[in-house]
């Protein structure tokens, strides 16, 4: 079985076309999806946010599953995170410096759902 991390928003508009397009992208069965209101708002800032449960969700997802990587995901319209969507990409961009930093050895990507919900990578 091939697994896949996705921290996702828990919006249940940006489900479906990140678990889609991560089975296709990456050529996996399953995506784990961690989800939280706006977790990219956390993970930008990690020393401001209490972020212990993605990271234990993670390390669950890559120990026990053997996940092939970690996709942060943002999208337009976010609640958990109201800002505009250039700010959101922005803290995406740094959302995923810090998870390629913290998990050296994993492929970590950056996906950014748009106002269609289609997915890009950013």
């Amino acid at each position: 079985m091939s697994f896949y991390t996705a921290i996702n928003c828990m919006d249940g508009r940006a489900q479906e076309p990140i678990i889609n397009f991560i089975k296709e992208e990456y050529n996996v069965l399953f995506v784990d999806m961690i989800t939280k209101a706006g977790p990219v708002k956390m993970l930008s800032d990690p020393s401001r946010n209490n972020i212990e449960t993605i990271i234990s969700c993670i390390e669950i997802s890559l120990e026990k599953h053997k996940s092939r990587g970690i996709a942060i995901v943002a999208h337009h319209d976010c609640a958990g995170n109201p800002i505009s969507d250039e700010k959101q990409k922005k803290s995406l961009k740094q959302a995923v410096t810090f998870l390629v930093n913290k998990y050296v050895n994993v492929s970590v990507c950056g996906l950014w759902v748009n106002k269609n919900w289609k997915v890009e990578k950013i």
